[in-house]
Parts: C-alpha cells; structure tokens; sequence
C-alpha cells in the first residue's frame, strides 16, 4: 500500500484495555493553565517504568470551562485499581500547588467515578461554594483559594494505538512526527503521552543478553545497526525511526488519530515508509490497521 508516495505496511498496531480519566485544569491564564496540566502529565510516558501514561488532551477557552477562565484537559490512564491514585496525587501535588488553578470533572465518562477528597488539606477551613451550577469545595491556601470539583469520571478506554515513521534522514522522520502529532492533537479523545509526543527510544520486552532487563533497544529498528542485525526491519535509505504512541477514551478516538497522524506523516517530504508494533495479538484485543488510515 502506498499514501502520497509513502509505503505503508500491511501491519496492525495493538491496542489494549486501559481506565481513562479526564481532569479539566483551570488558570488566571493560559500559560499558568498550560504549566499546570504540563507539570501534572510528568512522568507518565509508559507504563513500562511509569505509574501511568498522561498528557495534555486539548486546550479549552474561558466559554468551555465552569469558572470561564482558560484551561486544558489531561487524559491520565492506567489500570482501576492505580487510578484513583494517579489522578488524586497528580492533582494534588501538581495542581493544588501551581497559581490560580482550579480543577473540575472532565467527565470522560460515569463507568467509575473517583472521589478526589482534597478538601481536608483547608484543615476545616475548607467551605462549599458552586462555581458555574457544580458543586465545588473552596480550600483557602495562600495565593488565594483552590476551586476543586472533587468527583472526576473515569471510562474503560484504549492503550497502545502506534505508529512507526521511517525517514531517509534523522530531520525528515523528525519532523514527520511532529506534524502526525500536530493532527492528533485536533482529534478529541486522544493523548501523545511520550515527550512532545514523540517516541525516540521504542522497545523490545526483555533483553536477550542482559536477563535483569524488562525491556530493551528494539534492535530490528535501529539504522546504525541495522548491517549487523540479520532480521533487520530497516529499509535502505532509513536514517531514523520515530514511533507515535496514541491513548484514548475509546477506539473510534484511537482509530481517528491514527488516520490524521499517518496521513499527516506521509505529506512530509522525506519520509519512506510507516509501520506499526504488535505482539501477534498477545498484548490486547484492539487491533489498528494501517491499511484503514488511508
């Protein structure tokens, strides 16, 4: 198959189950709002070493939001049992702490709802207030008084959604990726949870020389090596190899970036071919095919 000139394998990525849930952060800016969403989507690139995947899903004017202030939703996945966790330690060592923020339910769905109990920090100086018709508690600190809205609803979504892009130089794949992330994020549902979006590094599971390793170089797609790999998945030509990792609410949200993220990808010149990761269909039941993006 070809898009633009560009091969596309005929290859699935795959998708596996994942707790999905939506937090709306709030600032007296833009810039304070984007620095708090950023600071509490940190360290949540895999769950390989990570204790979630996390990241900005979109930015919402001051008309989208309960308090009319300017704000971003973040998507944080992982399983049920750590997302309570996740969502209520990023919340409140992250946002609780960052200027003029508030936080409300971004309402991913109702499958789960996850209580966030924060107000106790006030230490009973915490009050209810409604911001914007919700039910809110008002938890003075000392730039002033958090807002937190403190259900936050949670859906049974997709991890995993990925794609390969392969250039003929380290800048072509580069910035191929950076314009299928561009795409992505117009796609509601949908988060890049690696840094800019951008997966350099990619990985095998396990290592085959150092046995303490739970994940290693992916050998078969690395270009300086690629004479002294046998089964070696790089074509001639390719200086470089960018993966592009996609979480989502659900599959028609996973299925849709992909589209745009390959589409876009394949528009940049330089770039030889896409392909995408899976393990036989032994990591999860959903399976993104290539073949469907264009």
């Amino acid at each position: 198959m070809e898009f633009n000139g560009v091969i596309l394998e005929d290859t699935y990525a795959e998708g596996f189950p994942v707790w999905v849930a939506r937090v709306v952060i709030t600032a007296v800016s833009k810039e304070w709002a984007y620095k708090a969403a950023t600071e509490a989507t940190g360290f949540a690139t895999s769950t390989i070493g990570c204790p979630c995947e996390a990241g900005i899903e979109k930015f919402l004017s001051a008309s989208e939001t309960p308090d009319h202030r300017p704000g971003y939703s973040i998507l944080i996945c992982c399983g049920k049992k750590a997302l309570k966790e996740q969502v209520l330690e990023r919340i409140a060592e992250c946002v609780l702490t960052a200027p003029t923020t508030a936080v409300f339910n971004g309402k991913a769905g109702s499958e789960e709802i996850i209580p966030v109990k924060l107000h106790f920090f006030g230490d009973g100086y915490e009050s209810k207030v409604e911001v914007g018709g919700i039910q809110c508690w008002s938890i003075p600190i000392m730039g002033g008084d958090f807002i937190i809205e403190e259900e936050v609803g949670a859906v049974k979504g997709v991890a995993g959604g990925n794609f390969l892009i392969m250039g003929d130089s380290q800048m072509s794949a580069l910035v191929a990726a950076e314009a299928a992330v561009t795409a992505i994020a117009d796609v509601p549902g949908c988060i890049t949870p690696f840094p800019g979006g951008v997966v350099s590094s990619g990985s095998k599971v396990g290592s085959k020389k150092y046995k303490f390793m739970g994940a290693s170089t992916n050998e078969k797609f690395c270009p300086s090596i690629a004479a002294k790999v046998e089964d070696t998945e790089i074509p001639a030509g390719v200086k470089a190899v960018y993966e592009i990792v996609i979480d989502g609410v659900d599959v028609a949200s996973v299925n849709a970036a992909m589209k745009a993220g390959v589409q876009a990808a394949c528009r940049v010149p330089g770039v030889v071919k896409i392909t995408a990761g899976n393990y036989g269909g032994n990591l999860g039941p959903f399976k993104f095919q290539l073949k469907d993006c264009i």
